[in-house]
Order: C-alpha cells, then sequence, then structure tokens
C-alpha cells in the first residue's frame, strides 16, 4: 500500500519532495468493508521458525505474525532489518479505517516518512498471484505510493479481506496470534482514516532475538 489509500497513491516517489502520504489501498477499492467482529476468524496456524516470526507489542496485547519469505523475500530482510535497529518502536498506527486496515511504520506519523529517511533504498514490488497469495483477514502488506516499486517500510494489516489488493501490493506476513489486538487500534476519521492521537506500537522484535530463559 502507498502512504495514502491505494486509489490515492501514497506519496509521490521519494524523488519527489512534497509527495502525499504514502497510504494503503483506498477503501474505494474493497467490496462492503466487514466489520471486524463479522469478519473470519484468522486461522489457527503453527508459529513458523523463530526467525521468520515477528512479535508485535501494541497496548491491548502482543500481535504474532508469520513473516512469510518465500512469498516476498527482499521486504522480508527489510522488515528483519529494521526490527533490529529498533525502528519500529513507538511508532504510529497514523491511518486505520473500520473495516479495511491499520496502516503504520512511519516515525513521523506524517504517512510520508520512511526508511528512506535514514538511508535505505525502496524496495522492488514482489506482487503475489491470487492463485498464490490473497489479502484477506490479518494479512500483512507493504505500503507503497503510486509507483510499484517504492515500499520502504510502511505497512499495514488488514481488518478484512479485500481481493481489489490482490496482486498489487506485496505481502509479506500474516497474523497468527492476537488478532483482537489489533481490532482495538484506534479508529481514524474521515475517508482517508488519519488519525488523531494514535495508538503506538509499542515494541517488534523477532522471536529469535528473544534472551534465552
Amino acid at each position: 500500500m502507498s502512504d495514502t489509500p491505494e486509489t490515492t497513491p501514497e506519496g509521490t516517489p521519494e524523488g519527489t519532495p512534497e509527495g502525499t502520504p504514502e497510504t494503503a489501498p483506498e477503501v474505494a477499492h474493497q467490496a462492503a468493508p466487514e466489520t471486524p467482529a463479522a469478519a473470519p476468524a484468522v486461522a489457527a496456524a503453527p508459529a513458523s521458525h523463530p526467525d521468520d516470526t515477528l512479535i508485535l507489542e501494541l497496548k491491548d496485547g502482543a500481535v504474532t505474525i508469520e513473516l512469510l519469505p518465500a512469498l516476498a523475500p527482499k521486504h522480508v530482510e527489510r522488515i528483519k532489518h529494521l526490527v533490529r535497529q529498533g525502528f519500529y518502536d513507538n511508532t504510529p498506527f497514523h491511518r486505520v479505517i473500520e473495516g479495511f486496515m491499520a496502516q503504520g511504520g512511519d516515525p513521523s506519523g506524517t504517512g510520508t516518512g520512511g526508511a528512506r529517511d535514514i538511508g535505505l533504498a525502496d524496495l522492488e514490488a514482489e506482487f503475489s498471484p491470487p492463485g498464490k497469495a490473497r489479502f484477506a483477514r490479518g494479512t500483512c502488506g507493504m505500503a507503497r505510493t503510486a509507483h510499484p516499486h517504492s515500499a520502504s517500510s510502511q505497512f499495514f494489516i488488514m481488518f478484512a479481506p479485500a481481493s481489489s489488493l490482490d496482486g498489487q501490493y506485496t505481502i509479506w506476513g500474516r497474523v497468527i496470534a492476537g488478532m483482537e489486538a489489533v481490532d482495538k487500534i484506534k479508529r481514524g476519521t474521515g475517508g482517508n482514516g488519519i488519525v488523531q492521537g494514535p495508538d503506538r506500537l509499542v515494541k517488534a522484535r523477532i522471536a529469535a532475538d528473544a534472551p534465552a530463559a
């Protein structure tokens, strides 16, 4: 997704100084939104290898995400790198749309920032064909601008399925536990879902990095 909804490019490419926020796909592209309560639950699944398991500490609990390097190796590598640098800690969920998705990963909270601000190049798209992976409840995708090869650090987590995003945004993970904490992230207002006084991602970590008991 881009910093702004998919239909409205998140942001303009990095080289354009005043880009619009990188948003996630717009709600206009999705079918009638489902509320989290009505959306199907995320299928239970065993945790993947600890090095491919991401833990997000949110205000309402921990969220466990299975990283999917088989689908998006470069995006997974980027996320692991940023997590281990503490890049995502205390970052806001700046754009949250009821029945659609919660977007974060921009330390500035404006929707125009990202890892490019610390000197990392944008990523080439790693889109999955719908027959291989689809945007369902709990799917984690990468935001981008109108340019397909512009993902940086912003990401989104789906509250409900949105087939209009299939093959248009990179899928890099899926929630396997703690979706109830995602459902409680503070919603934004207006069509663009910008949040005033947003909830924050308290801390992100890779399971393999946890100290031995």
